[in-house]
C-alpha cells in the first residue's frame, strides 16, 4: 500500500517524503514567521521544487539545493537564475514550463498553469525597475511511483481548468492557498476542490499575516455541501499528514 508523509512547514512551504525520497516544496524557512525549521537545519533533500519567484515561495530554495545537492525543479527562467546562485543549470536542475514533465527518482513532476502575479524576489533589482520579471507562476502535479498523486496549485485564483487538471492527473491530494487577498479564499478553495475532486485537501497560505486569515472550520462545513467526497484536512505548521491509499491521519 502506497503512502506519503507531508510535513507542513508553514505558510506555503512543505516537505514530502515518499519511499525514501525527500522533497522540499517552496521552502521559505529563515524569514518565515510560522516556520520553526531553518535552512541550516536541512541536511537531506533529493528534490527542491519552486513554483514562482515571490520571496515567500522561492525563499531559501537555492540554498537548500546547494547544501544538500538536491535537484531543483522549476520553470526555465528560475533554473537560469538558480545557476547564478550556484545550482548548475540542467546539471543540478530540471527546467520545465507549464505542460512539461520531468522525472527525478521516483516521481514525475508536471508544471500546470496558475493565475497569479509575476515577479522575482531574488537578487538585486536593476536601477530604474521595481521588480525583476519571472517567467510563470506554476501549479505542480507530482505523480509518484507508488500510485499517489499530489496537486499543489501554488498561489492562484480560482480557474475552471482546475477541473481539467483533476481529470487528467487524478490527484488524491490537493494543496490549496485559501488566505484570500493574494489568491483564493475559502469559498473559492471549496469550489476548486469541487473541480479537482481529490480525496483530501490541505489548505495553506493563511494566518501567516493578519491580512490573510481563513476560517478552516467554515471551509470544512462548505465542503460538506459542495464536495462531500473531499475531506478538508486542517494541518497546522509543524504538523504532518500521512496519507495511505484512501486513508490519512494528522499527527
Amino acid at each position: 500500500m502506497g503512502s506519503i508523509k507531508i510535513d507542513f512547514l508553514g505558510h506555503a512551504s512543505f516537505r514530502f517524503e515518499v519511499d525514501g525520497t525527500i522533497i522540499y516544496f517552496d521552502p521559505w524557512l529563515d524569514d518565515n514567521p510560522v516556520c520553526s525549521l531553518k535552512t541550516a537545519d536541512v541536511q537531506d533533500a533529493d528534490i527542491v521544487i519552486v513554483t514562482h519567484g515571490h520571496s515567500d515561495h522561492v525563499g531559501d530554495s537555492f540554498q537548500v539545493a546547494k547544501q544538500t545537492g538536491a535537484t531543483l525543479v522549476s520553470n526555465y527562467e528560475m533554473c537560469v537564475v538558480a545557476d547564478t546562485a550556484g545550482v548548475p543549470f540542467e546539471e543540478q536542475s530540471v527546467s520545465l514550463n507549464p505542460g512539461g514533465t520531468g522525472r527525478v527518482k521516483n516521481v514525475e513532476i508536471t508544471l500546470v498553469p496558475a493565475h497569479h502575479s509575476l515577479s522575482l524576489g531574488y537578487g538585486d533589482v536593476p536601477e530604474g525597475h521595481f521588480f525583476r520579471p519571472d517567467s510563470a507562476v506554476c501549479g505542480v502535479v507530482m505523480a509518484f511511483n507508488n500510485g499517489i498523486t499530489v496537486y499543489n496549485t501554488s498561489d492562484t485564483a480560482l480557474f475552471s481548468d482546475m477541473q481539467l487538471i483533476g481529470q487528467m492527473y487524478g490527484p488524491q491530494i490537493a494543496i490549496l492557498p485559501v488566505g484570500g487577498k493574494y489568491g483564493m479564499d475559502i469559498k473559492a478553495g471549496v469550489r476548486a476542490a469541487s473541480y479537482i475532486r481529490p480525496e483530501v485537501v490541505i489548505p495553506c497560505h493563511y494566518d501567516t499575516f493578519p491580512n490573510q486569515r481563513a476560517d478552516i472550520e467554515t471551509m470544512q462545513m462548505l465542503a460538506e455541501h459542495m464536495c462531500p467526497n473531499t475531506a478538508i484536512a486542517k494541518v497546522l505548521p509543524g504538523q504532518s499528514l500521512t496519507y495511505h491509499s484512501s486513508r490519512y491521519e494528522i499527527g
